[in-house]
């Protein structure tokens, strides 16, 4: 059984036999050793159990491995974190690699931070190399932050690379709808920003590439396909929004999900049914030009 102190490396993969090693080799470089690595395979029909046999027995730390029938990403996620031992669970892609410190980085900070109850993990960046983040970075006087204030108040850009205490994710399961694969990981990220904030790591712990079988390459496509979920979580949106444009934004973008979803009764069913009736027409000129491509 792994160590309170310790990291699991989640990563829930679908077909990726073609990257994982990647991804492998970047934790055979980590200059720690206090984690593990945790796959899920959402029910890939190409090599990667083969694979992931072969990675573990050439492996210096340990391997976990569970098969699943294929239901998307968050019920992986679920998987993950019922089957976690670790204090600290870490969602790494299939096409992402860790910067060679990584481990190390976050369990040294965790040490620093793990007693205040109020913490429920920390946040660092995506970059395109150890010293380049995706986008923006974050600004050097933050050392708390929740992921909506990061996004909303501070306006960074951006992902972000997140290890939550394993207890705190139990308490917020992916709610993904019954014929449909996949909502945001926003979902649960905001529902636990209610309640606790994240200890901020200035530094690019993930490297990561966008590929074109990836989420961020197929995102109109996913909300057509997923509409239920994409409403649910445009509708919680709506109701942590702050200032009134931001509730007008996403009560667009909810309108768009009860159209892929044929929900009838939009408008005056939405939180703000004024506000809501201003934002038909914008939301239907989206579901007809950008979320039709």
């Amino acid at each position: 059984m792994s160590s309170a102190y310790d990291l699991c490396i989640f990563t829930p993969t679908y077909n990726r036999a073609y990257c994982l090693e990647a991804l492998f080799n970047s934790l055979c470089r980590q200059r720690s050793s206090r984690f593990s690595w945790l796959i899920v395979d959402d029910g890939s029909t190409d090599d990667t159990e083969e694979l992931v046999k072969s990675l573990t027995e050439r492996s210096p730390f340990p391997i976990s491995y569970y098969r699943q029938d294929n239901g998307g990403k968050q019920r992986a996620f679920n998987t993950g974190v019922s089957h976690c031992q670790s204090e600290l669970f870490m969602c790494v892609d299939s096409d992402d690699v860790l910067v060679d410190d990584a481990v190390n980085e976050i369990l040294s900070h965790w040490e620093k931070v793990r007693h205040n109850p109020k913490i429920a993990g920390i946040i660092g960046m995506c970059g395109k190399d150890p010293n380049t983040p995706l986008q923006t970075v974050f600004p050097d006087d933050l050392e708390e932050t929740t992921m909506w204030d990061l996004y909303y108040k501070r306006h960074h850009r951006g992902d972000t690379a997140l290890a939550h205490r394993t207890n705190v994710l139990k308490k917020y399961p992916f709610e993904v709808e019954p014929g449909e694969k996949f909502i945001a990981e926003t979902f649960v990220f905001h529902q636990i920003d209610q309640s606790y904030d994240l200890s901020v790591m200035n530094k690019v712990l993930i490297i990561r590439e966008y590929l074109d079988d990836g989420y961020t390459a197929n995102v109109r496509k996913v909300t057509r396909e997923n509409p239920i979920g994409y409403l649910k979580l445009k509708r919680m949106y709506i109701g942590y929004a702050d200032t009134l444009s931001l509730r007008y934004y996403e009560t667009i973008l909810y309108l768009v999900g009860c159209h892929f979803a044929k929900k009838k009764h939009a408008v005056t069913e939405a939180p703000y049914p004024i506000l809501a009736a201003l934002a038909w027409l914008p939301a239907q000129l989206l579901c007809y030009t950008v979320y039709r491509r």
